[in-house]
């Protein structure tokens, strides 16, 4: 009996490993399709029956990428916007959150259930209304204006993240340290802002992300002059046809950016994608 004990275990995490291997190949094929397709000569990114195995290595395809429009402006642009996104969205965020988490007042139950509500309008039906909104402030074709839009969608996600990360933060730390003669202010700053920072690093990721991958609103909003990386990319798409090889080249320098981002903080972001999840 205890040796059927003991194999029915092995098996199970046997079935599991499988499954997550399996999600693993799914989850990443594309993302190896693209560096695959990225690096091998451009006839072969159109051959009708392509090899998965890689059949040559080139860099012509990144000359190419940046040679077909220019790369830097919208690669900054995005940058700007990005972080701009995140600094403003954390901050105005955390400060509502924290209203919402610790501070009882009329109307706090309707505040939280606009911010779900918010999160469920399709982006696509407001490009109309906020449109004409920016056309109206004087912000159409301007990096400012695309600020403002994105902040519109990232900010009730951050929000709502870090009001649940503030909640599992116990009420009785920012009381001993006001006891212990810190005004409100200086106990948030001692005492939650440590707790919360993990939160607030893996909710920043995600609005960065968002931010960065953006199309809809930034070719709609922004001439081409003022152009974002993602619209950058539609550049390699003309009427006589896609340069799947140069477009999957641009796409792996697009991703740079992510990745550099997602090592440097990759400890605080799973920290803080836990941390949320228990009460504390």
């Amino acid at each position: 009996m205890s040796a059927v004990d003991t194999r029915a275990p092995r098996k199970s995490r046997f079935g599991w490993n499988i499954l997550g291997l399996l999600v693993f190949v799914i989850a990443g094929f594309p993302l190896y399709w693209m560096l695959d397709t990225a690096f091998k000569p451009a006839k072969d990114a159109i051959d009708p029956n392509p090899s998965l195995l890689p059949t040559g290595i080139t860099l012509d395809n990144f000359r190419r990428a940046l040679d077909i429009a220019d790369f830097w402006g919208p690669v900054g642009r995005s940058l700007i916007v990005s972080v701009a996104v995140v600094l403003i969205g954390i901050v105005v965020g955390t400060l509502a959150a924290l209203a919402i988490s610790r501070f009882a007042f009329r109307g706090r139950k309707i505040v939280i259930v606009g911010i779900l509500a918010v999160q469920m309008v399709p982006l696509v039906a407001m490009i109309i209304p906020v449109f004409l909104l920016l056309n109206d402030l004087h912000q159409y074709d301007k990096l400012t204006g695309l600020i403002l839009t994105y902040l519109t969608f990232i900010l009730p996600f951050t929000v709502w993240t870090l009001r649940g990360f503030i909640v599992n933060i116990p009420k009785e730390l920012e009381e001993a340290a006001m006891v212990d003669g810190c005004s409100r202010t200086g106990a948030f700053l001692r005492v939650v802002f440590p707790l919360l920072a993990p939160g607030m690093v893996a909710t920043s990721v995600y609005g960065f992300i968002q931010a960065w991958n953006e199309y809809l609103y930034a070719l709609m909003l922004l001439s081409q002059e003022h152009q974002t990386a993602t619209v950058w990319l539609g550049n390699f798409t003309t009427k006589h046809g896609t340069e799947y090889a140069p477009m999957m080249a641009g796409a792996t320098m697009m991703a740079v950016p992510i990745v550099v981002l997602f090592l440097l903080v990759q400890r605080k972001m799973a920290a803080g994608l836990t941390a949320g999840a228990v009460k504390g």
